[in-house]
């Protein structure tokens, strides 16, 4: 956890080895919208006592200006603060804010109880895939991966629930579940993609061994390349079958695929203990 001007925020930037006036827009979103496996029950639901509310603050360096455009452009915000509304009781307004940070990051402030998502993080994603097909395709998937692994911090802070690990760890586990559990039997393919995505931008951001120093290994972050092997797992054990690749390809080490299926598993039955109470009836 980060001090940053007197608030408590937790910060989710990698570990690779090198740590590293606002105004509201309602653009159209072009994003693949996918309700969690709740959201059947939202149609019928009561009024919740608060909403996921979005605010854009002002870019003036390069980097955010690049950022709040593909945010903008595509409605990020507020396409995934209309599916919080649509399944999840909040106990008050929460707004998620798309701001200039000076960092590649992400932050959820637990004093103030508001989510920041850095324009520079999402520009960060555009150099970071500038060879796929499309990187701002690539950008938004890595976007909305960030937004549910602070999804999970805020919501281990505002119902105040019981973790066994490192909350970093338990943020990207609770965000895998968001992602990878079907809606009606039926998976979202373009949210398996932004897991897959972000499993590929802790392959991309990891250090080589020598690089690695003691605070590398001492940081509140796991390794980046271990974070990497986590997601893969997570997604293979989600459903192997189709997610065969994942192992004839070499990304996740069999030794380790073999516990996947389990590993989800656990995952997904823990959390849906933890967090279905909050659900909308």
């Amino acid at each position: 956890m980060v001090a940053v001007v007197g608030m408590l925020a937790v910060g989710c930037g990698g570990n690779g080895g090198t740590q590293a006036t606002p105004t509201t827009s309602s653009a159209k979103s072009t994003a693949t919208s996918a309700a969690h496996p709740s959201a059947k029950a939202a149609a019928g639901s009561t009024a919740s006592p608060g909403q996921m509310t979005v605010v854009y603050e002002d870019a003036t360096t390069p980097e955010a200006i690049r950022g709040k455009e593909l945010m903008q452009k595509t409605g990020l915000l507020e396409s995934l603060a209309q599916e919080i509304n649509n399944w999840l009781e909040l106990p008050y307004d929460i707004p998620v804010v798309g701001s200039q940070c000076g960092v590649a990051n992400d932050f959820w402030y637990s004093d103030e109880k508001k989510m920041i998502l850095c324009y520079e993080d999402v520009d960060q994603s555009l150099q970071l895939f500038s060879d796929d097909p499309d990187p701002e395709a690539a950008a938004r998937r890595i976007a909305v991966g960030s937004f549910y692994h602070e999804l999970g911090h805020m919501a281990i802070d505002i119902y105040d629930l019981p973790v066994t690990g490192r909350e970093e760890d338990v943020a990207d586990q609770l965000a895998a579940y968001w992602l990878l559990e079907p809606v009606d039997g039926e998976l979202n393919a373009d949210y398996v993609q932004t897991a897959k995505d972000t499993a590929d931008v802790w392959n991309l951001t990891s250090a080589a061994p020598a690089d690695l120093d003691e605070a590398s290994f001492a940081n509140e972050h796991t390794l980046d390349q271990a974070r990497a092997y986590n997601w893969q797992c997570w997604i293979y054990g989600s459903d192997p079958q189709a997610n065969a690749d994942i192992v004839s390809s070499g990304l996740l080490p069999e030794e380790r695929a073999d516990r996947c299926e389990n590993e989800y598993d656990q995952l997904s039955r823990g959390w849906a203990a933890l967090i279905e109470p909050h659900y909308k009836s």
